[in-house]
């Protein structure tokens, strides 16, 4: 019998959450403070030590977090960022916003992160930063990156947008792992707001200082602007909203696993490629379940005529998006055979068992057509 399964179901997965939501915005208007309060401070420190680190800065989005990484570390025009040539637009966006040249490299194809001997080729005397994805929500291959690092004095930048408790060999979570880590709370993330937001997290007492500056106009008191900066504030809506989510993070992330689990035991078409887990099962928080086939649009059709709906992410590299027109010459065969392949089926902590197994159902009966 034929099921509507929807890629990610928000209003279901905030459902949850609801009375508590609903409580906390009545005593954020009570307040009256809504920028920079007690519920802001509450979050960064429960999120710091979620992450295991010192500090957590809370800002507007994933991308400002990066933008603002970025402005921190002093790179700008004539300095050079490598980042994985498969990533979304966001991590690219950051290193030109502030005027500096993405080095784009291809990425691993076993796990679509990236690996430590692309980058020992793109390194150069312009090279200030590696950015890190932890893409889909599968932690990269942190130890053989800091040695690289530390051997040419650059600097590692995490971004953890898809990676929120993800660990690396059961020791770190994402966001502890490199020099300075940006996350994004976009709502369908792992750890979501009801908007945009999202956080940066260090242990380097003088970067933190130097952000929460950066995001406040430059200003560390008002009125007082020692450096022209930015606004990009997480109010207090979204920090009390995502304190409240926090607590649940680890619980709706086994949720995935659990999920992700059955699609790898269950999906048996072998016209289909499954997700490869590198490290251990800790190592994935399953943000997204992604399968490779050579009939990708085949296939989601067919799943959206079986009332599946999926994703793809992404459908164009950045290399030949209009916007980096100035790369569109460039060929990275990996990265564009993969966004050729890839499909994102639904996985959610929300999804049902039922849900779940019609899944498993229709992908194993699929067909290329003759």
């Amino acid at each position: 019998m034929k099921r509507e399964v929807n890629f990610l179901n928000l209003q279901k997965i905030n459902e949850r959450f609801k009375k508590d939501i609903e409580n906390e915005i009545s005593n954020v208007i009570d307040s009256g403070n809504f920028i920079l309060g007690k519920r802001t401070e509450f979050f960064e420190k429960s999120f710091a030590e979620y992450c295991g680190v010192n500090y957590a800065i809370s800002v507007g989005s994933g991308l400002e977090a990066l933008n603002l990484i970025i402005k921190a570390l002093n790179i700008g025009f004539g300095d050079e960022v490598i980042l994985p040539a498969n990533t979304y637009i966001a991590t690219a966006l950051a290193i030109t916003n502030n005027k500096a040249k993405p080095v784009f490299v291809e990425p691993n194809e076993s796990d679509f992160n990236l690996g430590h001997s692309q980058i020992l080729k793109a390194i150069n005397s312009k090279t200030k930063a590696i950015i890190v994805v932890h893409l889909y929500g599968q932690v990269v291959n942190m130890e053989p990156i800091i040695k690289i690092a530390k051997k040419h004095k650059i600097l590692v930048i995490e971004d953890a947008s898809q990676a929120h408790g993800s660990f690396y060999k059961n020791k770190k979570r994402t966001g502890n792992l490199g020099d300075v880590a940006a996350f994004s709370f976009y709502p369908g993330k792992n750890l979501g707001a009801l908007g945009d937001a999202g956080a940066i997290t260090t242990n380097n007492k003088d970067l933190a200082k130097n952000i929460r500056i950066l995001r406040n106009y430059g200003s560390d008191r008002k009125y007082y602007n020692k450096i022209k900066g930015f606004n990009s504030r997480c109010d207090e809506l979204q920090s009390a909203i995502l304190s409240i989510k926090l607590k649940r993070l680890d619980s709706d992330n086994n949720r995935r696993r659990e999920i992700s689990k059955f699609y790898r035991k269950y999906i048996t078409n072998p016209l289909i490629s499954l997700p490869k887990i590198i490290s251990n099962e800790n190592s994935h928080v399953w943000h997204l379940f992604v399968v490779r086939t050579r009939n990708r649009n085949n296939l989601q059709q067919y799943l959206l005529d079986n009332g599946i709906s999926t994703l793809i992410h992404y459908p164009i590299p950045i290399h030949k998006q209009e916007a980096y027109k100035e790369y569109n010459h460039i060929n990275f065969p990996i990265t564009e055979r993969i966004s050729e392949e890839i499909l994102s089926l639904p996985i959610s902590p929300v999804m049902s068992n039922d849900d779940l197994s019609y899944v498993v159902e229709i992908v194993n009966k699929w067909k290329v057509p003759m």
